[in-house]
């Protein structure tokens, strides 16, 4: 007997220039989660799995800012979407 896969856990968060620190805009569980995926995706907005960071932040309330306990794991990957984004503006952008 084959298992499914567990169901994806997804969070999503918005950075205002001014704010304190980023917030979290949306989180949910597996079709929520895939919407919101694909939502992302669909306006091109980078996707970054990491189980461990998505379990942490689906214990933020919606619209809060994450905990100070977080910023360097999410500074660290806003710095590579930041990466990305300039690589594929074909720019060597970094910052």
């Amino acid at each position: 007997m084959t298992q499914s896969p567990p169901p994806k856990n997804a969070v999503a968060l918005a950075y205002q220039s001014g704010d304190a620190a980023p917030k979290v805009v949306a989180k949910g569980r597996g079709l929520v989660a895939e919407q919101i995926i694909a939502r992302a995706k669909e306006h091109g907005v980078f996707v970054h799995e990491s189980r461990e960071l998505v379990a942490l932040l689906t214990q933020v309330d919606l619209d809060e800012h994450i905990p100070p306990a977080l910023y360097r794991a999410v500074a660290e990957l806003l710095a590579w979407v930041h990466h990305l984004e300039a690589a594929q503006r074909g720019t060597n952008e970094v910052s």
